[in-house]
């Protein structure tokens, strides 16, 4: 019933198919934290595949033509998910390995210890220009570039949800860490979020803390009921909490000719790398003079240190108050300028 092109993300957690139930039961054969023989049941892999195919053919269709999607499973379903989607037409980015640092042991002693879950990161097609909020991403990594493997801890303490007989309501139920850093990496605050296997709404709570809308497709009652009392805690961040480091393609930008014409570094000026080695002289038309050498700050700047390229905003500096500044710091200056409207 969803319009089509009308979700910019999907976050989806759907049943894991576990054809193996053994590392679910202790060596006593008692079940796991109340998993039951009912839970995700499917009768073969054929079943599991049309099922797979029908809710991703679903998302696609209601997918924006630049949005993403997001699918987490482990061994049991996450190679069958993967073709399911490059059959449909999706264009896979990313496979992202969530490592867990506290992961359930494994209780027979008959498998390596099951320590990690699979994400895909998948654009809607080939042509889709997907969203990456890549120096977001970086900041939240302490300003180092984000890698596709990601330490975090499981579910656990005040997060995870009990029900009456103390056991875990859900018996997946993902850390609102690993939401919260899927969906600052691909969305805007006011974009819309789908979870179509919703359990007890931690996307749904992500997304109502960071100020994206969401939806969310739950037919468990119990899952429900915990998913709607969630969202009555969840208070959004005031709005200058929740927005994103804009990615510098996105910048707006500023030719340096454009601050020659301003004034802002006058024809006339002289322009030094950061050790003085080297000048070159601003000409009307914003480009550069040194010895022979006339282009661009990048074509100038290459030249006279014989190098194949240059980032001329970085290389050339001009004075202010006895010191040698980057001329970038003068267009970072317009771009702030140009975003607050003044």
């Amino acid at each position: 019933m969803l319009p089509a092109a009308s979700i910019d993300c999907v976050f989806a957690d759907p049943p894991y198919n576990l054809q193996l139930r053994g590392e679910l039961r202790r060596p006593d054969d008692s079940l796991v934290d109340g998993v039951d023989e009912e839970w995700d049941r499917f009768t073969d892999f054929a079943e599991y595949d049309r099922f797979t195919k029908a809710w991703l053919g679903e998302c696609r269709r209601i997918l924006a033509k630049d949005g993403t999607l997001w699918v987490i499973g482990a061994y049991h379903n996450i190679f069958r998910i993967g073709a399911a989607l490059q059959d449909l037409g999706f264009w896979v980015l990313n496979d992202v390995i969530w490592r867990k640092s506290n992961p359930m042991p494994n209780f027979r002693g008959r498998r390596f210890t099951n320590a990690h879950e699979t994400l895909i990161w998948a654009a809607r097609g080939r042509d889709s220009r997907h969203r990456f909020n890549y120096q977001a991403m970086k900041a939240l990594n302490d300003d180092v570039q984000m890698r596709s493997d990601w330490l975090l801890p499981l579910c656990t303490g005040e997060e995870r949800l009990r029900n009456a007989h103390g056991l875990k309501l859900h018996p997946t139920q993902k850390p609102e860490a690993l939401l919260h850093r899927a969906l600052i990496a691909c969305t805007l605050p006011g974009e819309v979020v789908l979870d179509p296997f919703a359990g007890t709404g931690t996307t749904a709570v992500v997304a109502k803390r960071l100020g994206r809308h969401f939806i969310g497709i739950e037919r468990h009652p119990a899952y429900v009921e915990a998913a709607l009392a969630r969202l009555k805690r969840t208070k959004r961040l005031p709005e200058e909490g929740f927005a994103v480091t804009p990615s510098r393609r996105e910048a707006p930008r500023i030719p340096f000719g454009s601050l020659v014409e301003r004034g802002l570094v006058p024809a006339g000026t002289r322009l030094y790398d950061r050790n003085r080695r080297v000048s070159a002289t601003v000409a009307a038309d914003g480009t550069l003079q040194a010895g022979n050498a006339r282009g661009s700050i990048h074509q100038v700047g290459a030249a006279v240190s014989n190098a194949p390229s240059c980032n001329g905003w970085l290389f050339w500096h001009f004075e202010r108050g006895g010191a040698l500044v980057p001329i970038d710091v003068l267009r970072q200056d317009e771009r702030r300028t140009e975003a607050g409207g003044g």
